[in-house]
C-alpha cells in the first residue's frame, strides 16, 4: 500500500515575472491556484497532483556553476518541437557535457537536453513522455 507521494517542488526565483514567462511561456506548464496571493508566489501544475512552487526572494544567490546532477526533469510529448522552441527563443542547451546545441542520448535510447531558467537552475527535457 502506498503511503507516501510527492506533493510539490520548490524553488526560489530572483524575479517572479521573468520565471512566470520562462516557466509559463517557454516549457508551457499550467499556472494552478496558490493560496498566497501575495505577489510572491506562483504554482504551476506538473503531473500527477504535482506542483512546482516559484517563490520569488530578491536577494537570491544562485551559483553560476550549480552542478547538473541538481535538476528538474520534464518530460515531453514533442522533444524536436521544443529544442525548435528554444532555438526559436535564442536559449541555450545542450547535452550533459555541456557541448551547446547538442542531444544527449541515454543508454536506453531516451534522448535529453539540458538547459537553464533564469536564475541558473538547471533542467533537463527528455522524451521519456
Amino acid at each position: 500500500m502506498k503511503t507516501i507521494k510527492i506533493n510539490h517542488l520548490a524553488i526560489h526565483v530572483s524575479d517572479l515575472n521573468r520565471s512566470m514567462d520562462f516557466y509559463g511561456g517557454v516549457l508551457g506548464l499550467q499556472e494552478i491556484e496558490e493560496p498566497f496571493h501575495d505577489g510572491l508566489h506562483t504554482w504551476y501544475e506538473i503531473g500527477d497532483g504535482i506542483s512546482l512552487h516559484l517563490i520569488e526572494e530578491l536577494e537570491l544567490k544562485v551559483p553560476a556553476d550549480k552542478s547538473k546532477t541538481n535538476h528538474l526533469c520534464f518530460s515531453l510529448k514533442d522533444l524536436d518541437a521544443f529544442i525548435q522552441k528554444l532555438r526559436k527563443i535564442n536559449h541555450l542547451y545542450g547535452n550533459w557535457e555541456g557541448e551547446l546545441g547538442k542531444i544527449n542520448f541515454r543508454s536506453d535510447g531516451i534522448r535529453q537536453i539540458f538547459f537553464q531558467d533564469p536564475d541558473g537552475y538547471w533542467l533537463e527535457a527528455n522524451d521519456d513522455f
